[in-house]
């Protein structure tokens, strides 16, 4: 299989957004110093940028931001690279002597990649960017894996993710990511698999405020959601979150990482029991937000966590005006639905008036 065709692509992405006439292969090539034919396998994935050393690589970034490249693609090459590594090591498990996987938390921009690679979903961080949106070109829209590497992938997660299983506790990190991206797969067979795998944790979800195996209770729960099964995850949000200072701190913290406002790597699991002193508010805020928009399945999660984050920091909305103006609609939308959970209603009340108070 081709192993750098995320980090290719988002290379691709930063070089096309290059606005005069050096955007074109060859033009940046010769801009860059390299022969047409090294771009060229970069770019296909072909010469993984992985395989680059690191000073080159960083210089081969800074260059190219400085010749107008969208420094939002320049910023995801991390996470494409993370992304090429997951899935390369996936597909061909006797190249790599432990699966990347069990050695620290994804985040949602390696996970949005991966998914990207497998169904084509531009990531919502890309959705929007002029680099994505005015390309008229008839090369592929999506770094697209072909379609026995899409098979290979997904069979082959699923056994890594059952092998973790057995592993116990020193698999536990290594389950709970696997089967969260096993739910990227959506055909038959995968989602009776998925169904099955995610009802047989229903254990975890029943547990009752912080366990050590909290986040993989919550990413059971949130995986359900995905299968049509609400259920779960709003009873977890009952049993597993609500009025437990331990697991209300591990939310904040779990999103906090998922979303961009703790930048620090983690190794694993166990920096959600710290307290929150690391992560940015006003950011952790704004995706929050962002999800209450976008996410209509797990409404009921961000409007918790929403809550919770207010709770403990009622400031963000007074740093940036339009965290208050702009779920003022969504919440008013959904508490005149009442189509949300008693819980619900109550937090998104509570989340409406301090909005409210936050922009007179």
């Amino acid at each position: 299989m081709t192993t750098g065709i995320v980090a290719g692509f988002v290379l691709r992405m930063a070089r096309e957004s290059v606005q005069h006439a050096q955007n074109t292969q060859a033009g940046m090539a010769e801009a860059m110093g390299v022969d047409l034919a090294t771009w060229q396998g970069w770019e296909s994935g072909r010469r993984p940028l992985a395989n680059m050393k690191a000073g080159a690589l960083l210089d081969l970034r800074r260059r190219l931001l400085g010749h107008g490249a969208d420094p939002v693609a320049l910023g995801l090459l991390d996470a494409a690279l993370d992304a090429d590594r997951i899935i390369s090591a996936t597909v061909n498990p006797d190249e790599v002597r432990r699966h990347p996987l069990a050695d620290w938390v994804h985040t949602r921009e390696t996970a949005h990649l991966i998914a990207w690679a497998l169904n084509g979903t531009v990531p919502s961080a890309l959705a929007s960017r002029p680099t994505y949106s005015r390309r008229r070109s008839p090369a592929a829209a999506a770094p697209l894996l072909p379609a026995q590497d899409r098979s290979d992938f997904f069979s082959r997660l699923r056994e890594t993710a059952d092998s973790a299983l057995r592993a116990g506790e020193g698999g536990v990190l290594l389950h709970r990511q696997a089967l969260y991206l096993c739910s990227y797969d959506r055909t038959p067979d995968a989602t009776r698999w998925m169904g099955h795998a995610l009802h047989a944790r229903r254990d975890l979800i029943a547990a009752r405020g912080w366990t050590p195996h909290w986040a993989a209770a919550r990413s059971t729960a949130t995986a359900l959601v995905r299968l049509g099964d609400t259920q779960p995850l709003l009873d977890f949000i009952d049993r597993a979150m609500a009025d437990d200072d331990a697991a209300e701190t591990a939310n904040l913290n779990y999103w906090a990482y998922w979303l961009g406002a703790l930048r620090e790597p983690q190794a694993n699991d166990g920096f959600m029991r710290n307290k929150p002193t690391d992560w940015e508010p006003v950011r952790l805020m704004r995706g929050l937000v962002n999800g209450l928009h976008q996410a209509p399945g797990y409404v009921d999660l961000y409007t918790h966590s929403l809550w919770a984050l207010l709770t403990a920091h009622p400031w963000p909305p007074l740093a940036d005006s339009e965290l208050a103006d702009r779920p003022s609609a969504r919440t008013t939308q959904l508490l005149d639905d009442n189509a949300i959970s008693p819980r619900s209603t109550r937090e998104l009340s509570a989340v409406h008036y301090v909005l409210r108070e936050n922009r007179t």
